[in-house]
């Protein structure tokens, strides 16, 4: 199998992202990393860590190659202000979309085989005047791809059919077009990036016990209970629409190979009781392979050592793998 060269951003600075980024360097690695980031503040942050890294420039125009404990390619983007760990600067905000926009870009014409991000902080990046939301919608916008928000922790992987929403908008964002073309891109890709031929795909209701019968709410009546019916017809084998609070036992997931979940916080906490600091978000939806790790920027951790790389490392394991499909 050809080396693959795989794109690392940091994230947001001040957080958690350099430290795990220079732990996971400290590994060989058998694809080239890439390290999207300022140079300096990378080895800065690193060597008061106790790492010690071997940067070198990035040269696209030269064959990816397996890369020794401490190696990285660094491909250089200058930070606005100086990086202070736990201290969050809005002149950095431009910084860390520069490290993305580059990354997808790097993807999108064949530079990088896939992209593995560290945790952003939203907020900061919205008080510096730039309207961010997420990686997720960012991703979807500079592909023009449909992002679907989906996380991995061994072989359980929860999709989710709304991300990063007020709960009170969640039910108006709940629609058949949205149900069904969730469950074709998470069908799709659990086919394609996957290799699962027939995925069974479980579809969580949004109200207590489903709605109970139009008692408890009617989506389920009259949205869910609809679209999936029309993606039984096209073939796609969707079970539910499912209570969530019964729908993560150990019997209701046997043979299930992905569950679809209404809402970020109706999936996304039993996913990461059962794998936390190990589970994986993948970006489905898109015309490149795009992980991440399933945590926040942890300000508290970032220079202190203490923060825990197993997640990203399972991040750069996966898009390597998901990378190499065809």
């Amino acid at each position: 199998m050809p080396i693959r060269r795989i794109a690392l951003t940091p994230g947001e600075p001040a957080g958690i992202g350099p430290d795990l980024v220079a732990a996971i360097a400290m590994r060989p690695s058998a694809v080239e990393r890439v390290v999207i980031a300022d140079e300096d503040m990378l080895l800065t942050r690193a060597a008061a860590l106790g790492h010690e890294l071997t940067p070198r420039p990035f040269d696209p125009a030269a064959p990816p190659r397996a890369q020794a404990a401490g190696e990285i390619a660094v491909d250089h983007i200058a930070t606005g202000t100086t990086v202070e760990p736990g201290r969050l600067d809005p002149r950095n905000a431009a910084y860390v979309l520069e490290t993305l926009t580059r990354a997808v870009d790097g993807c999108l014409d064949g530079r990088f085989a896939a992209m593995v991000t560290a945790p952003v902080h939203k907020a900061v990046i919205n008080e510096a005047g730039i309207p961010f939301t997420g990686h997720t919608e960012f991703l979807g916008e500079r592909t023009g791809g449909n992002p679907v928000m989906m996380l991995v922790a061994g072989d359980l992987r929860v999709a989710l059919l709304t991300t990063h929403l007020p709960l009170r908008a969640v039910p108006d964002n709940i629609t058949r077009e949205r149900i069904e073309g969730i469950a074709r891109t998470l069908q799709h890709d659990l086919r394609q990036r996957f290799a699962i031929e027939h995925p069974r795909i479980l579809v969580l209701g949004l109200n207590p016990h489903a709605g109970e019968g139009g008692h408890l709410g009617t989506e389920e009546r009259d949205v869910i209970d609809p679209a999936l019916a029309s993606l039984r017809a096209e073939g796609i084998d969707v079970a539910g629409p499912l209570p969530a609070d019964t729908a993560f036992t150990p019997r209701a997931l046997a043979g299930a190979d992905a569950v679809l979940a209404m809402y970020h916080d109706q999936g996304l906490p039993v996913l990461k009781y059962a794998g936390f600091g190990g589970a994986v978000n993948v970006t489905l939806g898109l015309p490149i392979v795009r992980t991440s790790v399933d945590h926040g920027t942890a300000l508290e951790l970032a220079g202190t050592g203490r923060a825990e790389s197993g997640s990203l490392g399972a991040a750069l394991e996966l898009a390597s793998r998901l990378g190499g499909q065809g």
